[in-house]
């Protein structure tokens, strides 16, 4: 059980990193969207390719943020009768949900989602918009969005278990940190006081 706690871990380390930068495709994406709002309306201009890469990074950062999501808890949960339990019950609910829902769920979109990015990337398939992008890398998001979620899935599952074996403590329990919005706050703000650092020294 403690190597599979070990993959756990790692498991959570690499959706934590995951999560901590994929917050940074919405803020691209927001500036993205304004400056094609900005150009289109000053100078008439426009393309197709500045909505398309906004639906890119949406769809990225809503895939790859769904098994950080898991990871912190903070997926849609019906708490009519999950509320009311004790933490061993809510725990066997989590077993079950993950073994016979979320894991069989991923695996299916896995199975699908695979030869339909491959093929997409094989034929170099664009977008049928004119001045539209490559479809493949928007693609590629499916297999690995779900692909992480899979991963944390086995993870979360490993945790319910090693808690009800009572090896480990409640990993439902959230402790105090920064939210990703907080944290995104945090790296502007020492970005521009780096800025203003070298600008201030030249």
């Amino acid at each position: 059980m403690q190597a599979l706690l070990k993959l756990s871990k790692a498991v959570d380390w690499l959706n934590a990193q995951v999560g901590k930068y994929v917050i940074w495709l919405i803020l691209a994406s927001t500036v993205i969207s304004a400056i094609n709002a900005v150009v289109r309306k000053v100078f008439d201009v426009s393309s197709n390719a500045y909505l398309e890469i906004q639906w890119y990074l949406f769809a990225a950062s809503f895939l790859l943020a769904a098994a950080y999501t898991l990871l912190n808890g903070e997926h849609v949960k019906i708490d009519v009768i999950y509320g009311r339990l004790s933490k061993r019950g809510q725990t066997w609910i989590d077993v079950l949900g993950f073994t016979f829902f979320l894991l069989p769920f991923c695996s299916a979109v896995l199975w699908f989602s695979v030869p339909f990015f491959l093929k997409g990337f094989h034929s170099n398939e664009m977008s049928s918009n004119a001045g539209g992008l490559i479809r493949w890398p928007v693609y590629m998001m499916l297999p690995l969005g779900f692909g992480l979620l899979w991963l944390q899935g086995i993870s979360e599952l490993i945790k319910r278990i090693a808690f009800l074996m009572g090896l480990i403590e409640d990993p439902t329990h959230k402790k105090v940190a920064k939210t990703a919005e907080e944290e995104l706050a945090e790296d502007l703000r020492k970005l521009a006081e780096e800025k203003a650092a070298k600008a201030k020294a030249a």
